[in-house]
């Protein structure tokens, strides 16, 4: 029987902002219990064959119990043969998600390829795609209120999400370490979350569901770099919009409505 990575399936799902900790830990231990009933499947049917080249021949068996022994163990491997069935099915949607995450990806690098390194890259990881935008691509400092070159690339972006209505978008605003001691908002988190907030209100205004988008504020406490440098506070104070796949596909190959709940 061929081996699920399960490791790369965790991965997936850990780190999907869409699902609650609950979800998750009852999808990890529905997977965990998959693995474990294979595994002991597998054993038994080790056990059951094993009892069968040495008994068969001897008188220690009667037929009826020998009878037994074998529909035993022909329907031990008509489940072994099911779950491998369901793993395999599991590895397909997987590889196909991860396969449709690096065609967006690309599609969202080549909408936004205009747009300077330093102040935009697109990347993928953990099956989630990554647009990260710089403070001076779409603010001024210490405001939430969106410059035009900004508005351009989140208009963009919105046109290749748009032909991609499976795909939920978390948009998280980062900044420094350096308190704010004026203006409206009342620390970094402030900050932070009116940032996300106005990038959700922009994409909604350029078509989006809204019902696909949510706006998130980490303040500082995610930094990219060290906060000791100007080049480094510069880096943190980004905005993050993360493009996640749907996991319903996966719940499902993983057993249905069991792991979902």
């Amino acid at each position: 029987m061929r081996t699920i990575p399960l490791l790369l399936l965790a991965v997936v799902l850990v780190t999907t902002g869409c699902v609650s900790k609950k979800k998750f830990k009852r999808a990890t231990a529905h997977v965990e219990k998959l693995r474990a009933d294979s595994l002991a499947y597998e054993e038994r049917g080790r056990v059951l064959q094993a009892e069968l080249f040495g008994l068969e021949g001897t008188a220690k068996l009667t037929a009826e119990e020998l009878a037994e022994r074998k529909r035993e163990l022909k329907a031990k491997d008509a489940e072994l043969q099911e779950k491998a069935m369901r793993m395999d099915e599991l590895d397909r949607r997987l590889k196909a998600q991860t396969a449709a995450m690096t065609n967006l990806r690309q599609k969202v690098a080549d909408a936004l390829v205009n747009f300077k390194a330093e102040d935009l890259t697109v990347t993928m990881k953990d099956g989630k795609v990554y647009v990260s935008l710089s403070e001076k691509l779409l603010f001024p400092s210490g405001s939430a209120a969106v410059e035009p070159k900004g508005k351009e690339a989140l208009g963009q972006l919105a046109t290749v999400m748009t032909g991609s209505p499976d795909i939920s978008m978390m948009v998280e605003g980062h900044t420094d370490n350096v308190p704010i001691n004026k203006g409206r908002f009342s620390d970094n988190w402030d900050l932070s979350t009116a940032r996300a907030t106005s990038i959700v209100r922009i994409l909604q205004g350029a078509g989006l569901d809204p019902q696909r988008v949510t706006a998130a504020g980490r303040g500082e406490f995610v930094p990219v770099a060290d906060n000791a440098s100007p080049e480094g506070r510069q880096r943190n104070r980004r905005t993050e919009i993360i493009l996640i796949p749907k996991l319903d596909e996966l719940y499902d190959a993983l057993g249905g409505t069991g792991a979902k709940q």
